[in-house]
């Protein structure tokens, strides 16, 4: 059986590729818990320091097995139990969004469903200019999930309407336009492009990095001005307290690149 999730590793980056690419890497079942075991063990993995999420052939994810729903024969289940397990499944979301480290998609083609709500969760969405971006959901008669609405609403604010509800197919230019994607690249160069920006993050101050995003979720979040000043005072003296900061200061005087150890 084809391995749906590959994860290789190179010196602090973790590379969680999608693997189902004569389905444009439509989630399974199995695939969505190896990415949710993958992302649990990372966020907690001091050696993991960036995070990298991409679909391997032309496309990005088209989303769910369409053709799964269509031919679903299992084990009928109550609503409570598929509603349980849904939810389980969208923690890759949340962590991909949340953990401490930076997280890239990088992708190419499809990017629909599920898999544009996987793509807007990470930190960065580097994007090829093949990109064909859409919402999908309304097209199979779904409302949408980990975290579709969410993450629409905070990049487009009132025109995430108008995207979930008529679903427009968007190009990688225009995508970028409206601020859901991070940078475009020529096709050929966007596998080298992402690492790149991967291995930069990695070799950044991770704690850092990680206190700059909860501070930014906080935000996201709805604090106050009050709670965002408490939130900022307390990181940035932790922050100051680490070893990377102090060899960050170091490497400043001494006029040369710093090399943070997450620590």
């Amino acid at each position: 059986m084809t391995q749906e999730l590959i994860e290789t590793r190179d010196n602090g980056v973790l590379t969680l590729t999608l693997n189902r690419p004569e389905r444009l890497n439509a989630l399974t079942v199995p695939m969505t818990e190896a990415l949710l075991d993958a992302l649990r063990r990372a966020a907690v993995d001091r050696e993991v320091r960036a995070v990298l999420l991409t679909g391997a052939g032309r496309g990005f994810c088209a989303g769910g097995d369409v053709k799964a729903m269509a031919d679903d024969t299992g084990e009928p289940k109550t609503l409570g139990a598929r509603a349980q397990q849904l939810r389980e499944h969208m923690e890759c979301s949340r962590l991909l969004h949340e953990m401490p480290k930076p997280t890239i998609a990088v992708a190419r083609g499809a990017v629909a469903g599920a898999g544009l709500s996987l793509a807007l969760a990470c930190d960065l969405l580097i994007a090829s200019d093949t990109l064909k971006l859409t919402s999908a959901f309304v097209k199979v008669g779904l409302s949408g999930d980990f975290g579709s609405t969410y993450f629409l609403t905070k990049l487009l604010g009132p025109r995430a309407r108008e995207f979930a509800l008529l679903s427009p197919v968007l190009k990688a230019d225009e995508a970028q336009q409206l601020g859901l994607v991070t940078r475009v690249v020529p096709d050929a160069e966007l596998d080298a492009e992402g690492q790149a920006l991967a291995r930069r993050l990695a070799d950044g101050p991770t704690i850092t990095l990680g206190h700059i995003k909860a501070n930014l979720n906080a935000a996201e979040q709805g604090c106050t001005l009050a709670q965002a000043l408490d939130h900022e005072a307390i990181r940035h003296i932790r922050c100051g307290m680490t070893e990377d900061h102090l060899e960050a200061a170091r490497a400043f005087v001494e006029k040369r690149t710093p090399v943070f150890h997450n620590r």
